[in-house]
């Protein structure tokens, strides 16, 4: 998840540059973009952080997550941008994977009492 995020801040460092030397279609849409990608990060880093303090609600925002980047990719690969679609689809299915794995089900329901925020 956190890797993930890293990720999309890079994006959005890369869409900021595209910014500044060339001239978008829309300065609103591209704007609207940016704000999106920046959101998406800084919630990914949220999750990412209280997955690892052993929260259990964050289970359901990571597989939120993955499927929504399962429903990016398939797309992308059906388009002919195999390397992209991969990039999105391989992380995806291994993180929803392993979400339901023994040693994080273990971590995450450790002790008596649900965490909550």
């Amino acid at each position: 998840m956190v890797f993930e995020a890293l990720l999309l801040l890079g994006a959005a460092a890369w869409f900021v540059a595209g910014l500044v030397t060339q001239q978008p279609v829309s300065l609103a849409g591209t704007v609207f973009q940016l704000v999106l990608i920046l959101l998406f990060a800084v919630w990914l880093l949220a999750v990412g952080h209280f997955l690892f303090r052993g929260y259990r609600w964050t289970r359901a925002a990571a597989v939120v997550w993955q499927v929504f980047m399962i429903v990016v990719a398939v797309p992308t690969l059906n388009a002919g941008q195999v390397v992209l679609g991969l990039v999105l689809l391989v992380p995806a299915v291994l993180v929803a994977a392993l979400i339901f794995g023994r040693p994080v089900t273990e971590f995450l329901v450790k002790g008596p009492a649900p965490r909550a925020l």
